[in-house]
């Protein structure tokens, strides 16, 4: 026997893959799986700021335009949903971008971080493909490290963007646009730490997408009330990493150093993420689950109950986060909410063309108009869940019950539908009076929830065609989002830019008119009911047809 021969008896130990084995190639895979989410986002992203860069320097030509609007954002609501109010005795375009902006792109940011990270992570380990890929070369920590790369990536090709396009083509200061945009893009990291942090909590990749964009909520709200507590920012302000790149004051008084709290954020969550990962087990939480009934309620034999199950908790979820947003966007409708209104509205031309004929009735309408495109946005995602239930095939064990699958789509389409008005009338309407209340002011609640109820029907229309789209063929449903994105893009854009009628006409959002500024067309309310009834039977009709996916 030679010395290279191996006894019979000693066994042979499989050498094990370093923890980022395989990175590079789970880079290269989600960079290509993921290329249209990933390019979609930061395009648009990137086009809105552009857009509003160079549009408010046209709406505010003037120093006396800019101060102003400045005036119509110093009470407690304007400065919860904008900033701490730097720059607004001199509202030049950048103190404006700063503080009206910047909080939104930071909270878009770093949802769009989260959302990637869960994906690519804990849904991974949750669905079992993860277990698929570790059987190869691949080590512990390499999915969660190309995550991060393709975040680090896209958030880097964002930042270099903006920070050309909008000292160029928005005229604004070179210096003080990258160092904002530089702590846009750092705060955005320091929630995709969050949501890794998260990821190790809970074994479902909902849980925590959910807990992380929790703490994206928490942390405006908390930025918002510390900078109402005292001018420019208290100690509160500073328990929010969204102060943090604020209170650079960009365009203002430009200092560095609170950059650096952010930088500090991402190493110090990073480093707790990967101790987390290192202590629990793999497609495992450290968050025990808590055990759950025996056997399930005899109710939930029903498809409309089952149905109500599965979405109950993104109901609640969606309906306290439109409370809380709209009952603070309430305290605008103050007792002087009507001058404000008319003080907008005569400023000059283009702002005489938004808010044209009623001003104080456009300025409700405004409100509820991101009220209803945030629950249409739910209601499309509400639908298309059933796609993953199919590619995962728990839709098919549904069927294997004594259910039909017209009860079974129609139970669906009803849970959405009823969600969507309880969001539209009580998380819209009702919480924009309640916040009116606080404030003093006197529009009316039936005023409020009327004009909130007119979205239905063009909403009804979106749910109807993402039904559609899914019940004949499931991979045309990015169909609804796109049919979504031209409803955002008329909805904001189409009386600014004269969008050509032909498209402006494929927006249910305008057919539904622009009531209270001018009385609901009855028509027009018919038959977009009557399209989305056209479109439900359709849906009905292909979802009886075709096989169901099989993963």
């Amino acid at each position: 026997m030679t010395a290279q021969t191996v006894r019979a008896d000693v066994p042979v130990v499989p050498s094990s893959p370093s923890a980022l084995a395989g990175t590079g190639s789970l880079l290269r895979f989600m960079l290509r799986r993921d290329r249209v989410r990933l390019l979609v986002p930061v395009v648009s992203l990137l086009v809105f700021c552009v857009y509003y860069v160079t549009a408010t320097a046209s709406l505010y030509p003037t120093a006396a335009d800019r101060l102003n609007r400045a005036a119509s954002i110093s009470n407690a609501g304007g400065v919860l949903l904008s900033g701490p109010g730097y720059g607004l005795d001199d509202y030049t375009p950048g103190a404006m971008f700063a503080n009206e902006m910047s909080l939104w792109v930071m909270v878009f940011l770093a949802m769009s971080n989260i959302f990637h990270i869960t994906r690519n992570t804990r849904a991974e380990e949750e669905t079992g493909r993860a277990e698929l890929v570790r059987s190869l070369p691949v080590g512990r920590h390499a999915a969660t490290v190309a995550a991060w790369l393709v975040v680090l990536i896209v958030d880097a090709v964002f930042g270099v963007l903006a920070c050309v396009l909008i000292s160029t083509v928005g005229g604004l200061a070179v210096v003080d646009t990258c160092v904002l945009v530089a702590g846009m893009v750092l705060t955005g990291l320091v929630f995709a730490a969050v949501g890794t942090v998260t990821c190790q909590l809970t074994v479902y990749g909902r849980g925590a997408s959910g807990m992380a964009c929790a703490l994206v909520g928490a942390a405006v709200l908390i930025r918002g009330l510390g900078d109402i507590q005292q001018p420019r920012g208290s100690w509160v302000s500073w328990l929010s990493p969204i102060a943090w790149t604020q209170q650079s004051r960009a365009y203002f008084d430009l200092r560095l150093w609170p950059l650096g709290l952010s930088v500090a954020a991402v190493f110090v969550l990073a480093a707790v993420a990967a101790l987390l990962a290192g202590r629990r087990d793999f497609g495992e939480g450290l968050v025990g689950e808590r055990a759950g009934r025996a056997d399930a309620a005899p109710g939930l034999a029903k498809p409309f109950r089952f149905a109500f199950r599965q979405l109950r908790t993104a109901l609640l979820s969606w309906m306290a986060g439109c409370v809380v947003m709209f009952v603070l966007c309430g305290a605008f409708l103050g007792e002087n909410v009507g001058e404000i209104a008319d003080s907008l509205a005569s400023q000059n031309s283009l702002t005489e063309k938004i808010f044209a004929g009623d001003a104080l009735g456009a300025f409700l309408r405004i409100f509820l108009l991101h009220c209803a495109l945030a629950v249409a946005g739910f209601s499309v995602a509400a639908i298309l869940r059933m796609k993953g239930e199919e590619e995962e095939g728990r839709l098919g064990l549904e069927l294997s019950r004594p259910a039909s699958r017209t009860s079974l789509l129609m139970s669906r389409l009803a849970v959405v539908v009823l969600g969507m008005l309880v969001l539209l009338l009580v998380g819209g309407g009702v919480s924009l009076w309640a916040g009116s209340l606080l404030s003093h002011g006197q529009i009316g609640l039936g005023e409020l929830t009327g004009c909130a109820a007119t979205f239905a029907p063009g909403i009804a229309v979106l749910i109807a065609f993402a039904t559609a789209c899914y019940a004949w063929f499931p991979r045309a449903t990015p169909l609804a989002w796109v049919l979504f994105a031209i409803v955002v893009l008329e909805s904001f854009f189409g009386r600014l830019l004269d969008l050509p009628h032909a498209l402006s006409a494929l927006s249910p959002f305008w057919w539904v008119g622009d009531y209270p500024v001018s009385p609901v067309e009855p028509s027009h309310m018919a038959g977009l009911c009557l399209v989305a009834a056209v479109l439900v039977a359709l849906a009905v009709v292909g979802f009886r047809r075709r096989d169901l996916l099989t993963g």
